[in-house]
């Protein structure tokens, strides 16, 4: 035997000894397949479009007048496919939101071949997720929900689907990060280098026990084919969707009422806590369910109903999982102090994003300014009616207004011309003069926490220099 051999077989043998897991199943995922895509579908839906949406209609005497009869004078079925998983043998399937949005009808395909008429029950926007019923006159072949929650990364995964119109596909890889926010209000995507292309959506995404953890969603993909790179809806977020979905056709999202930020390491060790988590309060609605409860701009949510908040994104989870109603406890930290709250959580209501007004440059402001008016790489002013005037201050403002910010300094980025800073270490501000004792004193402990009023906003900020 050569010595590379010899090798490897010890190795074999050293990791036997040791109870080392294999790579992959030993039997492959045949096994798997055969038990769960009887309860993966196909989604085929059709949307009616008129002669002007898109496809020509030829005048008459044109030489390609006969095209029209092929194409039909009258209104036209667009169609489109996608992937979904039946949930309870009565057939509740779960698919993507995106798939069934635009439809005017929506069809399951099931494994073997047979066409069911679907209803709609319910979808939600914010989480791409819908719900839909058929009805087979039979109990059908179907999936359960395992906990996306318990995933490590580096663990395999199995996606089964519909990808391009070829049903019954199945793919392979490993969960190669988790929490991924691409933009959406509640995303924590799984991340896969599962293959998903075009017509995977809402497909199910597998652990190796058969379980759903995910709703494959969405790609990364500048070519838009696979590269590796999917996003799935943990079930951890879909279970509760689904299940008000079910319930009342709708989602009942809790609402707290509060804007917050997350806690960055400069600023934990700034507020004294002993590592960068929770979220930091930066504005309570006053109509909100926080308004009346003691909480404060500045406060940091460490916990909800007994539920650590690990970050902003996970405390705006918490609160919509919450059920409207509940009263729930706040452990908050407050410069220093750990409190209690209580609140009741009220309903979430779909409301248009406030427009903020536009920051105005500050270079010309800038270079009228004396330089004993820089603190921190800003440029800064007493408030003046003229300056609320001109930078459309919010009423409720008040500090020193920052007309300039140095490029070069760390607070380009953070702090923008038309801020009002009204804090520096939580002490408020009157002069700059005050400002420059407070931050001097400030300084000695590191970086500096500061307190900016940004459109009626309240932000945090550490700056350093």
């Amino acid at each position: 035997m050569r010595p590379y051999a010899l090798f490897a077989a010890s190795l074999t043998l050293m990791l036997a000894a040791a109870g080392a897991a294999p790579a992959q199943p030993s039997q492959g995922f045949a096994d798997l397949n055969d038990r769960l895509s009887p309860a993966v579908v196909n989604i085929a839906t059709a949307q009616r479009v008129g002669a002007g949406d898109g496809l020509p209609v030829f005048p008459p005497g044109s030489p390609l007048e006969r095209f029209n009869d092929m194409l039909g004078e009258g209104p036209r079925m667009a169609r489109s496919l996608g992937s979904g998983f039946i949930i309870d043998g009565a057939g509740l399937v779960i698919t993507n939101n995106h798939v069934i949005e635009e439809a005017d009808d929506v069809e399951v395909v099931l494994q073997d071949g047979r066409v069911l008429p679907a209803e709609v029950i319910g979808r939600d926007p914010a989480t791409d997720l819908a719900v839909l019923r058929v009805d087979a006159g039979e109990v059908l072949p179907h999936v359960v929900f395992g906990d996306s929650d318990a995933a490590r990364v580096g663990d395999w995964v199995v996606a089964i689907g519909n990808p391009f119109g070829l049903g019954g596909s199945l793919t392979v890889g490993v969960i190669s990060a988790r929490g991924r926010d691409i933009g959406g209000q509640y995303d924590d995507y799984l991340q896969s280098d599962v293959s998903i292309n075009r017509g995977n959506s809402g497909g199910p995404l597998f652990n190796l026990d058969g379980e759903v953890i995910g709703v494959n969603t969405a790609i990364f993909s500048p070519t838009g084919a696979s590269v590796g790179i999917s996003f799935s809806v943990p079930s951890a977020v879909a279970q509760p969707v689904i299940a008000q979905l079910i319930e009342y056709g709708e989602t009942r999202r809790g609402w707290l009422g509060v804007n917050v930020q997350p806690v960055t390491p400069d600023m934990a060790r700034a507020m004294g806590l002993s590592s960068a988590r929770g979220a930091v309060v930066t504005r309570i609605d006053p109509e909100g369910p926080a308004a009346d409860t003691g909480l404060q701009a500045g406060d940091v949510i460490l916990a909800i109903g007994g539920r650590a908040v690990a970050d902003d994104r996970r405390l705006t989870r918490i609160v919509a999982e919450t059920e409207p109603g509940a009263r729930v406890s706040l452990e908050v930290f407050r410069r220093g102090e750990s409190l209690t709250l209580t609140v009741e959580i009220a309903r979430l209501r779909e409301r248009a994003a406030p427009v903020g007004a536009a920051s105005r440059p500050g270079d010309d402001a800038a270079a009228a300014e004396p330089a004993d008016t820089r603190l921190f790489g800003l440029t800064l002013a007493p408030l003046t009616d003229a300056l609320r005037r001109q930078y459309r201050v919010h009423p409720d403002a008040q500090g020193l207004m920052v007309t300039a910010v140095d490029a070069a300094s760390d607070a380009a980025g953070k702090v923008r011309v038309g801020d009002v800073l009204e804090e520096i270490a939580w002490t408020r501000l009157e002069s700059l003069e005050q400002a420059r004792e407070v931050a001097e004193t400030a300084r000695a402990s590191g970086p500096v926490l500061v307190t900016l009023n940004r459109q009626g906003q309240y932000l945090l900020q550490t700056l350093r220099g």
